[in-house]
């Protein structure tokens, strides 16, 4: 079987410079300007991961969805001390839209709403 390892997600945004400020401002992601056939691009790096945020006119696309949907649902971020995380994201403006709550021993999970209605899951494992 090929190997494969992980390269990109792609999000689309009306204004991709306010959707990689949220990102930088709330997980600390490294945000990466550039260009592509002449064109302004933002990128980031968030946890290590690249993601490339594409221009869309409001008109030209579907509404986001709403949880729960088919297909890719949501992201996640590993953190350690989930309460505090908390804390310290709704004190940057995050929205939440499960607050800290364990899963099974040794795991609690919360959820925030990101721009364009992604949803981040924020885990802590202690087990």
């Amino acid at each position: 079987m090929a190997a494969f390892t992980f390269d990109h997600v792609h999000l689309r945004s009306p204004n991709p410079e306010e959707t990689a400020v949220f990102y930088e401002k709330m997980f600390g992601a490294t945000i990466k300007r550039s260009t592509q056939q002449g064109k302004p691009r933002v990128d980031l790096d968030l946890c290590g991961a690249t993601f490339f945020i594409a221009q869309i006119a409001e008109g030209d696309a579907s509404a986001s969805p709403q949880s729960p949907y088919p297909g890719l649902d949501h992201m996640g971020l590993r953190v350690e001390g989930i309460d505090d995380t908390v804390a310290e994201l709704k004190a940057k403006g995050a929205e939440f839209t499960m607050e800290p709550t364990t899963i099974r021993p040794g795991t609690r999970i919360a959820f925030m709403r990101g721009p364009q209605n992604v949803s981040i899951e924020l885990l802590e494992r202690s087990a």
